[in-house]
């Protein structure tokens, strides 16, 4: 029972940055129509300044530059290459996206070389001993942020003006327009948030309890396995990206445990197919074809 409970913890610790991925991947999508698959770039980009910062800043400043530098980073890309050119195919601008991730990655990867550094100093690889059961520090302050950080999305998505109007823009693009509501704002603003996001997910990809890989190429994969958290719980719904974030991180710890850590990286894809084969638009999607 002890080591179900650790399991558990564990596993949600590790939903929670797969939710903030997933979540970026639908704000983004909801606001473009765009599938960005350099997301994945997006996450080694904040952890590469925050690994090369932070010796001479300390890791909280580092950790801040690394978050802004990857949001940035997001917006530069949507400005120069998805703003541009607003009658493209969406398939095009996916591909676009897939170009996009192979020349940062490279060239990150590059610069780290033979360098696999590690995030999170202040919390990795320090254990929580609750009677009997060990938590991995790591996971549990992923949790809290990761709670935090969705929290205020969601009001934010609720209660400001951007989240009404990228609601409507979602719904309704050109209605949405003949309101005067700004697409150029909503969408640039929806890039940003995604680039955080994927910026503050990397504190905690990179780390030892995460990993074990450090900030390197095994880093970006892992950043991935939020697409299938993603298409679970539905592209165009925002809960659904916080749903889907916690069945995959379950899905991996519980399989990992209980059946072996190989087939945990397959058992997610599973997941994936079975939600797909009984609801092709995911558990909270509501397009019956998600566009891509």
């Amino acid at each position: 029972m002890n080591t179900f409970i650790q399991v558990m913890v564990n596993g949600l610790g590790k939903g929670a940055v797969y939710a903030l991925l997933a979540l970026g991947f639908v704000i983004i999508f909801k606001a473009s129509g765009v599938l960005n698959f350099a997301h994945g770039s997006f996450v080694l980009l904040g952890g590469y300044v925050a690994v090369r910062t932070q010796d001479d800043l300390g890791f909280t400043v580092s950790a801040i530059l690394g978050v802004a530098t990857a949001g940035l980073g997001a917006l530069f890309i949507e400005r120069v290459l998805v703003a541009r050119r607003p009658l493209a195919d969406p398939i095009a601008l996916a591909l676009l996206t897939i170009g996009v991730d192979v020349i940062l990655t490279e060239e990150i990867i590059r610069r780290l070389g033979v360098e696999l550094p590690f995030l999170g100093r202040p919390y990795d690889g320090k254990p929580i001993q609750v009677g009997d059961i060990t938590f991995f520090r790591t996971q549990l302050i992923a949790l809290a942020v990761g709670a935090v950080l969705v929290t205020l999305f969601f009001l934010a998505f609720r209660l400001t003006g951007w989240g009404v109007a990228m609601r409507a823009q979602a719904e309704n693009r050109e209605a949405a327009a003949l309101m005067g509501i700004r697409r150029g704002r909503v969408t640039a603003a929806a890039w940003v948030i995604g680039g955080v996001l994927a910026g503050v997910a990397v504190l905690f990809l990179a780390t030892q309890d995460f990993s074990g890989s450090g900030l390197s190429r095994g880093t970006h994969a892992i950043a991935l396995v939020a697409f299938p958290a993603a298409i679970i719980g539905g592209l165009d719904s925002t809960e659904g990206a916080i749903v889907g974030g916690a069945i995959v991180g379950l899905t991996e710890a519980l399989s990992a445990q209980y059946i072996s850590f190989e087939f945990s990286k397959v058992a997610v894809y599973v997941v994936m197919l079975t939600v797909l084969i009984v609801r092709p638009s995911g558990l909270f999607g509501t397009r019956e074809r998600t566009r891509v």
